[in-house]
């Protein structure tokens, strides 16, 4: 199964991550298929990065995003609360 998840980069202490589009079976930092954002926890306010386009593509192709991505997902206007995938008209309008 294909998962939307975090891959954690940075140094020691100052965490940042990518969202990335990989196997459930991969490791957390190990092989991924695609890049689709950035996540920087360590801004104020943290800051979230992620290609609509192609997330939504993604999901709709069917892969399963983790809860922290699914969280991100929701507050960008990706996904509805439910946990639907919105149409690109509707994640503008929102």
């Amino acid at each position: 199964m294909v998962r939307i998840r975090l891959r954690r980069m940075g140094a020691k202490k100052t965490p940042f991550y990518r969202v990335v589009v990989a196997n459930q079976r991969s490791p957390r930092d190990g092989r991924f298929i695609e890049t689709i954002g950035t996540y920087d926890p360590l801004t104020n306010p943290p800051t979230i990065a992620i290609q609509r386009e192609r997330a939504t593509q993604w999901l709709v192709q069917g892969a399963q995003p983790s809860d922290a991505v699914a969280r991100m997902l929701k507050k960008i206007g990706v996904m509805g609360a439910d946990g639907s995938v919105l149409a690109p008209a509707e994640a503008v309008a929102v």
